[in-house]
């Protein structure tokens, strides 16, 4: 099921896999590269056509300094703050208690019960978005931080629950068994048994939730407007000029938006990698 270790192939195949791998890698890396090049460019070299040369001088320190200068992408950095991580705690502890119940008790419509949870990750989501933004119009949620909150939260849940049950199922059932003999109530069973062996899951998903809802776009122009609950993705086009595209200023801003989810990939590095690997090996 699992593809073999590069060490047992053959020479050849081992030859080519250590020469497609840098070249896959840093065509991977170009466009990110360009970004970043792009960030540290003065804006007369956009204005001779100097797209892909050298810079002719750095000017990442007044780039940087201009983004936070002519933009208030520090209130919109703060904005991204307000909506994932609640999205994250929302999403991960909602889908911790489901995934618990779907694995572990077995009764009708089980099954039913977890394909709708995971069926609404099939559905392409720009179908919902005049939906969306109908039922947040007439809840009141439309440009609103919360707005958002709820409907990441309940668009990220059904990943999440298809995430943890799956972990869950992994997860030796004898230990709930004993529990559930000895008189053990199923709240200090999830609580004390279940919940301390999900933490790598729980480590990974939470990385992975905030990586995507962090780098939302779509959602985050089509449920709101003004500045005051714009997240950084959306508020990033707010670093162009009226008549010209500021594609300096903008690269800056990007590479800024994009530190928070890397510095908190490699703060979780660790438990991310435990996640996703833990019962791999198992027969």
């Amino acid at each position: 099921m699992f593809p073999a270790p590069i060490q047992k192939a053959s020479p050849a195949a081992q030859l080519g896999y250590k020469l497609v791998l840098p070249i896959a890698l840093i065509l991977w890396l170009l466009p990110l590269i360009g970004v970043a090049v792009t960030s540290v460019r003065p804006a007369s070299d956009l204005a001779a056509g100097n797209y892909f040369g050298v810079p002719s001088s750095f000017a990442g320190f007044e780039n940087y300094s201009a983004v936070f200068r002519n933009s208030p992408i520090g209130w919109y950095i703060l904005n991204s703050f307000k909506v994932t991580i609640p999205t994250v705690i929302g999403a991960v502890a909602i889908s911790c208690l489901t995934g618990f119940a779907l694995a572990t008790y077995k009764f009708k419509g089980n099954l039913v019960l977890f394909f709708l949870f995971v069926a609404g990750n099939f559905i392409p989501f720009q179908i919902l978005m005049v939906p969306v933004r109908d039922m947040t119009l007439k809840m009141g949620l439309y440009d609103t931080v919360m707005g958002l909150v709820l409907f990441h939260v309940a668009f990220q849940t059904g990943f999440c629950t298809l995430f943890m049950r799956n972990f869950i199922k992994g997860l030796p059932f004898a230990l709930i068994e004993s529990a559930r003999v000895e008189g053990v109530s199923e709240w200090k069973i999830f609580r004390h048994i279940v919940l301390p062996l999900m933490r790598p899951a729980i480590a990974a998903l939470s990385v992975l939730i905030f990586t995507f809802v962090w780098n939302d776009y779509f959602w985050a122009t089509v449920l709101v407007q003004s500045q005051t609950a714009m997240p950084v993705t959306a508020g990033l086009y707010s670093l162009n000029g009226q008549w010209v595209a500021a594609w300096h200023l903008v690269s800056a801003g990007s590479i800024v938006a994009a530190l928070p989810p890397v510095a908190m990939f490699f703060l979780m590095q660790r438990h991310f990698i435990a996640g996703l690997t833990l019962g791999a090996t198992k027969g």
